[in-house]
């Protein structure tokens, strides 16, 4: 297995990455028509604002999994309101049409894409703490062999390179795998939220 920096080639395992471990690390191309809305939120904006902080999980020359990240939160869901959204709000209305929704989730994916992204997180005591954030998803095949701490000491160490003091993300309750493994990655709960917990990590450079 290799991780590498993203290229704009990997957009679509992007894409397919994120719907089929949507479903709190589980496959989610179940509850959705449309394959794409998870990662036109949670994956592809990361690659078009900062591929230098997006990485692969390569095995037989195929991604298996990724990390994306922004190191400045705040500039990206700046970005994300007025370069990345407006598009996807002409294409995905709300409410919307009859007949397009799967299931509650494709519902809520829906809503979200017409809210203010960021500003609960902006506004928590810690955030200026913990300004970069990130999203990370393997595959079943490469999951518990070590690729997700691979990939979080080189996200890592890219952000200390840039001074920026810390990290955070967000985790549902429903997935304790997950949780702990950040846990065991040096995160720690800031926040509880009724659909699960924020949780941090200050960077070691000296700060």
């Amino acid at each position: 297995m290799l991780i590498r920096p993203a290229v704009d080639s990997d957009l679509p395992y992007l894409y397919d990455i994120c719907l089929k471990t949507g479903d709190a690390g589980k496959d989610a191309a179940s509850l959705f028509y449309d394959p794409y809305l998870l990662g036109h939120y949670f994956a592809a904006p990361y690659l078009f604002f900062d591929k230098t902080l997006c990485f692969i999980v390569e095995e037989d020359y195929t991604p298996q999994g990724y990390m994306v990240a922004a190191g400045e939160s705040l500039t990206f869901y700046r970005w994300l309101l007025e370069t990345w959204l407006p598009p996807l709000r002409r294409r995905y209305p709300d409410p919307p049409p009859g007949g397009r929704v799967k299931s509650r989730y494709e519902q809520k994916m829906m809503v979200l894409l017409h809210q203010v992204p960021g500003l609960p997180e902006t506004a928590s005591p810690w955030f200026s703490r913990y300004p970069a954030h990130l999203h990370i998803n393997l595959l079943p095949p490469v999951q518990g062999k070590g690729q997700g701490k691979t990939l979080m000491r080189t996200l890592f160490a890219e952000l200390e390179r840039r001074k920026i003091p810390g990290v955070h993300l967000g985790v549902g309750i429903e997935n304790p795998a997950a949780i702990g493994f950040y846990q065991k990655t040096g995160f720690s709960v800031l926040q509880e939220e009724a659909w699960g917990i924020t949780m941090g990590k200050e960077l070691n450079h000296g700060f």
